[in-house]
């Protein structure tokens, strides 16, 4: 067997074995509610900005932009802009190696790879600390509600003439926005593609975990994701990227479009 096929069927092994380790779960899930209550979540910046997210997530967002090699990616939630600063990043590394494999010479300036955030308040100093970021040439914005109806046909006319999408969801977290935004950009996510629903392990936490949020046990984007998968079959969970990932804030989140 070639050393490359054992390395790879042994991590298969070791990602089954997690799936069935109910305390190593249990341990993982007991990290990730101590550290949220810490707020964990909010020490990290990406290239300079500071970015929301668990480390974790942000190696899973590397591994599937360079699965699936997408030119166009659409965030819900901008924040201070360290997600969108990231995906940039993702997609000039995958311009970077395109040139290098291509033997040809790459304007870092110029890109046909995007990606489109969308935030229904995008605070003054946030965008003009993204607009003057080295990446603001890969970056476009929109302002208002994700699920707005004429927020929703900008992004659908921003997303034609893409041939690979994957999609984002990391805005407000109640069940009927997540629901709404699925319904909106889900269908433009690529086949082989993913999208991407944020925030997912609010079912797991305790209720009134966040007692200062619309959200709760039972009105998150977990319920959201499981009312929409059950009329949605071209979408399944990734469930290797939990297993791999085991501390995530997005269980049941890494939606696959077949194909």
């Amino acid at each position: 067997m070639h050393p490359s096929e054992q390395f790879r069927q042994e991590r298969q092994a070791r990602l089954q074995s997690y799936a069935e380790d109910g305390a190593f779960k249990a341990l993982s899930r007991d990290w990730l509610q101590a550290s949220m209550q810490r707020q964990y979540v909010y020490n990290f910046d990406w290239m300079g900005r500071p970015i929301i997210q668990y480390p974790q997530d942000m190696v899973a967002m590397q591994e599937l932009v360079w699965r699936v090699r997408p030119d166009l990616i659409i965030e819900t939630g901008i924040a201070h802009g360290g997600s969108l600063v990231l995906s940039a990043s993702l997609l000039a590394l995958l311009d970077m190696s395109d040139a290098i494999e291509a033997g040809t010479t790459l304007d870092p300036r110029a890109s046909r790879r995007k990606v489109l955030g969308v935030d229904i308040d995008i605070r003054t100093h946030n965008r003009a600390a993204i607009e003057a970021h080295p990446m603001a040439s890969r970056i476009a914005m929109i302002q208002g509600s994700a699920i707005a109806p004429e927020v929703v046909q900008q992004v659908r006319d921003f997303a034609k003439g893409y041939e690979r999408v994957l999609v984002c969801l990391d805005s407000m977290h109640t069940h009927d926005h997540v629901l709404g935004e699925l319904d909106a950009y889900a269908p433009l996510v690529t086949p082989g593609s993913y999208c991407v629903v944020f925030d997912t392990f609010v079912e797991d936490m305790p209720p009134q975990f966040f007692a200062d949020r619309p959200w709760d046990v039972g009105n998150n984007p977990k319920t959201a994701v499981h009312q929409w998968l059950a009329r949605h079959a071209e979408f399944d969970v990734d469930a290797e990227m939990e297993q791999r990932l085991q501390v995530t804030v997005a269980p049941h989140g890494f939606l696959r479009r077949k194909g």
